[in-house]
């Protein structure tokens, strides 16, 4: 994985990490009343995504690795869905969630890239 020496060298999540800082800005209109639901869930869901690359990258075999990567995806769906809820209930506008959902997508493809990259480098070992 070349010059790769901390969870911080990787674009994924780098890429995820400012997603979060995005999120947190988007969130911090939304209503009091979704500051322990939407907002709180919203948060929780997308820090995960950068904090389990992180934890994943210290892990020895590729199933542990893969395990970590596939709940990045699963918090990054989440995250999406949350997105859709915020728009519907008119929390943020169609500009937002189209910028919000397009580096979500980004990060995905990423997230893709990047499981495709363990994989190669575990088969060579």
């Amino acid at each position: 994985m070349g010059n790769i020496v901390s969870f911080r060298d990787l674009i994924v999540w780098q890429k995820s990490h400012v997603f979060v800082l995005e999120i947190y800005r988007i969130s911090s209109v939304f209503p009091k009343e979704e500051t322990y639901a939407l907002t709180s869930q919203l948060r929780r869901a997308v820090v995960s995504v950068p904090a389990n690359i992180a934890e994943g990258f210290t892990k020895k075999t590729l199933p542990n690795k893969l395990n970590y990567i596939s709940h990045s995806e699963g918090s990054l769906q989440e995250v999406n869905y949350y997105l859709i809820l915020a728009k519907d209930l008119c929390y943020i506008d169609e500009t937002t969630f189209e910028n919000a959902y397009q580096l979500s997508e980004e990060i995905s493809k990423l997230l893709g890239g990047y499981i495709k990259t363990i994989k190669n480098f575990h088969q060579k070992k």
